[in-house]
């Protein structure tokens, strides 16, 4: 009897375990299966991975900080689900998991396309979701693996989707020599929105319930919706390295990666960067001598004319 209660117990722990882990795990293969133009290392998937994770471990500390100087509302109420929400949760969260990005891909070399800002972000956030959901799980018990393997971690994808978009536009603009700060702001801003909606109808119990599942369902459609579209536009939007001073800008692109290419082909691009071609002054020919010739007067006679 003990033996089957060993038995039972361990096959639970397994299950919730496979519920806490592998939704996350399924939203970052689709993801990286949508990358069509080149895969990301598997190396730097796992570091983010690993980064989420630590980023979660620091929002965990910095939110019990930040509890003690928030004000203090009735549970329940409107003004408590906004202050949690968005003051705590969505702030705090959101801004780690954009730094967990930034810190394990910005510099990395093959970071040449829009898409590929999505991968890092949402296996960023998806480390995060893991931890965050064994902490959870650990706490409450099977039915909330079950409940948070269609929402809370779906959630912290979709805004890794969406902070991906804007991230890669930031990269793009340091790249040209473009301000970057307003492309990061929306990286962190766009999530932090999403993040903080969803909270607020989280944190109002059974009032926020039915809210709660219509803006799921439209964030469901509208990060796989990007997606998708940001996966069939892809091979259309790569970096391009700034243009050298002592280069022509068709000339560096067809020395650059092989990522940077395609820019050469563009007709408009040509046309844009092909240096004018410079007048060449015609030389000048030097005169040549007046011949003498031989003419007839009045009287018939024949004469030179020098």
């Amino acid at each position: 009897m003990h033996s089957a209660s060993g038995i039972y117990c361990c096959s639970t722990r397994t299950t919730e375990t496979n519920c806490t882990i592998i939704p996350g795990l399924l939203l970052i293969i689709y993801v990286y299966k949508k990358d069509k133009v080149e895969k990301e290392p598997v190396r730097l998937i796992v570091r983010l991975v690993i980064f989420g994770i630590l980023s979660c471990i620091a929002a965990a500390a910095l939110e019990q900080a930040e509890s003690t100087i928030l004000p203090k509302y009735p549970e329940g109420s409107v003004q408590n689900a906004l202050v949690q929400s968005f003051l705590m949760a969505a702030l705090v969260e959101e801004t780690v998991k954009y730094l967990a990005t930034r810190f394990g891909s910005w510099r990395y070399q093959g970071f040449n396309y829009r898409f590929d800002g999505i991968v890092y972000a949402v296996s960023a956030a998806v480390g995060f979701a893991i931890y965050e959901n064994i902490l959870y799980v650990a706490s409450y018990g099977f039915a909330t693996a079950v409940v948070r393997a269609f929402t809370a971690v779906p959630l912290h994808a979709f805004c890794g989707v969406f902070m991906g978009v804007f991230y890669s536009y930031s990269k793009k603009a340091s790249l040209t020599g473009k301000p970057v700060v307003g492309w990061t702001l929306l990286a962190l801003l766009v999530p932090m929105c999403i993040h903080g909606v969803y909270d607020t109808f989280a944190f109002l119990g059974e009032r926020g319930t039915m809210p709660l599942l219509v803006f799921v369902i439209l964030l469901y459609i509208a990060a796989i919706s990007t997606i998708r579209k940001m996966s069939r536009e892809d091979y259309r939007s790569g970096f391009y390295t700034p243009p050298a001073a002592s280069m022509p800008q068709v000339q560096q692109a067809t020395q650059a990666p092989q990522a940077f290419r395609r820019d050469a082909q563009d007709p408009r691009y040509q046309r844009s960067a092909q240096p004018q071609a410079q007048q060449q002054p015609q030389p000048v020919q030097p005169e040549q001598p007046q011949q003498p010739q031989a003419k007839v007067d009045e009287d018939g006679d024949i004469y030179i004319e020098l």
